[in-house]
């Protein structure tokens, strides 16, 4: 049964005040907080590109399972929508040169934003299973440094710089459950790049979250054959703190407190912000079954039931 094995990050130490940057705004604290829900944006350095912050989560993997040599690796995947340069090639292929994996390890990216998690590790599990695989990273990495304008208001607030490398192969700490997935792009011109520049219509955004995600679990649940208290934590993306809010609040069933929402020091790091949660939050927990969600761009969307094998 491949499932996940391990999960490591790369957050950068350096990045801006958000506090400072909400003055810019006019913004207080009580918004910055109370509806962005983030004190801190990491920032890579202007050197580094999209694998860079790849390489240095799988290097602490590496660092953290020494039983884990990189001649193992038989697969890579790069959720990304900033990857290196112009994005060809694909990150995936720098990243495998760049770490000095073998030449038989199977790299390829998955263009998907912040539902790109919950997507990508099921591609990497049925992608393993049907070719026989052994170990897989699935990585993380959407600098949105490189397209936010630091002069709009409505994004440069909200997202951070990070990455992610989610080890998955046979003998699993979690198992993947049930998953649904789901997509409508007549919401494309809410989330979208032009002329290189981020833009976002928020009020839309947030009312998609709002209407979707919650509705999204309930069926997930009905799927699985589980009520909202066989679920012990919702990871849900870290879009902003309102957000979060919201949609716990929206959910109804069971504890609102269940949602965990931690992203003062990392702000929205896009298909990164569930690992990282997973990672921080769910590793030496005693969690026995947690529901995921990730949503945005496309408009995507995808939930799943991970659980303890």
């Amino acid at each position: 049964m491949i499932g996940i094995k391990s999960i490591a990050s790369y957050v950068p130490s350096a990045g801006i005040d958000n506090y400072a940057q909400g003055a810019r705004f006019g913004k207080d604290e009580s918004f910055i907080i109370g509806k962005i829900g983030s004190a801190f944006l990491p920032r890579k350095a202007d050197e580094q590109e999209t694998s860079d912050l790849c390489v240095e989560a799988v290097r602490t993997l590496f660092a953290n399972h020494p039983e884990l040599k990189p001649e193992a690796i038989d697969a890579v995947i790069v959720v990304t929508q900033n990857g290196d340069e112009e994005g060809l090639p694909h990150t995936a292929a720098i990243v495998q040169d760049k770490l000095g994996l073998p030449t038989h390890v199977a790299a390829f990216d998955i263009s998907l934003g912040c539902s790109g998690y919950v997507y990508g590790i099921y591609a990497m599990k049925g992608f393993m299973e049907a070719a026989g695989l052994k170990n897989g990273l699935l990585i993380t990495a959407d600098p949105y440094s490189k397209i936010v304008d630091p002069e709009d208001r409505n994004t440069t607030m909200l997202f951070g710089d990070a990455a992610t490398v989610t080890w998955m192969g046979e003998a699993p700490v979690w198992a993947l459950g049930k998953a649904k997935f789901g997509t409508d792009g007549s919401g494309a011109p809410h989330l979208k790049v032009s002329d290189g520049t981020f833009f976002m219509n928020g009020r839309q955004v947030f009312n998609f979250a709002l209407i979707k995600v919650p509705a999204h679990l309930h069926e997930l649940l009905d799927d699985s054959g589980l009520v909202a208290a066989d679920i012990d934590a919702y990871c849900i993306h870290q879009g902003s703190a309102a957000i979060v809010d919201a949609v716990a609040r929206r959910f109804e069933e069971g504890e609102p407190e269940k949602f965990v929402k931690d992203m003062v020091e990392t702000g929205n790091t896009v298909s990164s912000s569930i690992p990282l949660l997973l990672e921080k939050h769910a590793g030496d927990s005693t969690w026995q079954r947690v529901a995921i969600s990730g949503f945005g761009v496309g408009l995507s969307w995808g939930s799943a039931i991970l659980y303890r094998p």
